[in-house]
């Protein structure tokens, strides 16, 4: 038997790939988060993470458990929710951000569904820029999307870095300014691609804007410039930029789960979205 408690640590510590970060997900003392995930491993008699210092990195078991404990948590919610009469009922306006086009996000939506068949899900996918201000404005009652700089609210899904990803036969003229690659305002992204580079005193020019990933991904492929994108959401047919092009460090940005506070007969649709999330976040982006 593997307990509920623990499967969420485990998953949370592998999401974050921080105790630290687990714990102040969880609302546990770090001491907690380790005794969970040591017996849990105690309970498969195999190691989940390879952990120092300095990193937490999930072993091949680990990788293999990451799917068990979103199954067993799943069925757990399904079994609690049918023997305790507690139905989760009402319109959920739910918002993702356009990184997640392309991961299992549908696979989450879809069984979401299945396990709550009386909530009105609706699904807005925008730039996490424009969610977040829809989620102030009332318009949305839960975002998953990219933290804003300077702003501390938000539920961590996954921490990650951002790399500058083009074709892999692109080669950038050191003598020419950057061709870029960019979301329209407010984008998260090219905010932080165009601070960065402005601090390296880098010239820069835009050869294509999209608000649409897609779009983006077809002009990246096509070879016109580079983009800043998550390292962990990397695009098929897309590859990181080598670090000889010489472009600056773009530092780290979190996937976060922001809830609305405008409509609380909402609040325990959101609250089972928001765990169904955080569940199976794993599959939220490309390891």
């Amino acid at each position: 038997m593997y307990d509920p408690a623990q499967l969420r640590t485990f998953l949370a510590v592998s999401q974050t790939l921080s105790f630290t970060r687990a714990a102040r997900r969880l609302g546990l003392r770090q001491s907690t988060v380790s005794q969970h995930v040591r017996r849990l491993e105690d309970a498969t008699g195999r190691p989940l993470f390879n952990r120092d210092t300095h990193s937490v990195e999930l072993t091949e078991d680990g990788e293999a458990m990451l799917g068990f404990a979103r199954r067993i948590l799943e069925v757990h919610e399904q079994a609690t929710a049918f023997f305790t009469g507690t139905r989760v009922r009402g319109r959920l306006r739910f918002g993702a951000s356009e990184d997640f086009v392309l991961t299992r996000l549908p696979e989450i939506l879809e069984g979401f569904r299945h396990a709550h068949p009386e909530v009105d899900l609706e699904l807005t996918v925008e730039l996490s820029g424009t969610l977040h201000e829809q989620l102030a404005a009332g318009k949305l009652d839960l975002v998953l999307a990219k933290r804003r700089p300077q702003d501390p609210r938000g539920e961590p899904v996954w921490h990650d870095r951002l790399v500058w990803i083009g074709a892999r036969r692109l080669r950038l003229d050191p003598g020419r300014p950057v061709p870029l690659i960019v979301y329209p305002p407010p984008g998260i992204t090219r905010a932080l691609a165009f601070r960065a580079l402005e601090r390296q005193g880098r010239p820069w020019h835009v050869v294509c804007t999209s608000g649409s990933l897609n779009g983006l991904i077809a002009a990246a492929r096509a070879g016109l410039g580079v983009m800043a994108h998550a390292r962990g959401l990397v695009p098929p047919g897309l590859v990181p930029v080598p670090e000889r092009a010489g472009l600056p460090e773009l530092g780290g940005v979190d996937f976060v789960l922001v809830h609305g506070r405008h409509r609380p007969s909402a609040q325990h649709a959101a609250d089972a979205l928001a765990a169904a999330v955080l569940a199976g976040g794993e599959g939220l982006h490309h390891r």
